[in-house]
């Protein structure tokens, strides 16, 4: 009876940016998806803390270094949330682009041209005088 080992599945989502691209369980498609929201979050945190500026200081709202750490760590787990929950959408369009950047194939300037290929682009204009 031949039994393989378990190995536990890894989700993109429990790594840190700077692991994922070395793991080698996870697709590139998985890879991009997660770096993506990785990116909203870093954003939207960028977001919360500049909107956390604008509050006045008040007795209801002491300003503290424990009070200034407990608005990070607010910030950082509502950017993670909303990240998570995909309603922002810039995870979305981004892991959109990238997937496309990288199926495109990088364009050669050097390379030689297909002699099917028209040299002037331009002399396809639909425009007639």
């Amino acid at each position: 009876m031949n039994i393989t080992a378990l190995q536990p599945r890894v989700q993109a989502a429990d790594l840190p940016l700077d692991k994922l691209d070395a793991n080698t369980h996870l697709s590139e498609q998985e890879k991009v998806a997660e770096a993506s929201r990785q990116f909203e979050a870093l954003l939207l945190r960028q977001i919360l803390q500049q909107f956390r500026k604008t509050t006045f200081a008040s007795k209801f709202n002491p300003e503290s270094a424990t009070s200034a750490i407990y608005q990070d760590m607010i910030n950082f787990q509502l950017a993670d949330s909303i990240s998570r929950g995909g309603t922002f959408g810039l995870a979305r369009s981004l892991k959109t682009q990238l997937s496309h950047e990288m199926l495109t194939p990088p364009h050669d300037p050097l390379a030689p041209r297909s002699p099917t290929a028209d040299p002037d682009p331009a002399s396809k204009s639909t425009h007639h005088d």
